[in-house]
């Protein structure tokens, strides 16, 4: 039987990690890419800049919430 004290399914992580952000990123940095690839008529540049943009953005806030999470635990 459990002991409701000890119950680790409060204590459960959100999931998500850097990899759910870097992905949440990639679709966004994606179809702004896109988009302002058609308004300046070049598509391929405006898609490869979206992807870097996403990459960038999901790394920083992936890992930035990755440090607020370690700085909540250590206190």
């Amino acid at each position: 039987m459990k002991d409701p004290k000890n119950d680790e399914s409060k204590n459960h992580d959100t999931g998500k990690d850097e990899s759910s952000f870097l992905a949440i990123g990639l679709s966004l940095g994606i179809s702004i890419g896109a988009a302002l690839g058609l308004l300046f008529d070049n598509l391929a540049i405006g898609i490869a800049l979206g992807i870097a943009l996403g990459i960038a953005l999901g790394i920083a806030v992936g890992s930035s919430i990755d440090a607020a999470k370690s700085k909540h635990k250590t206190k």
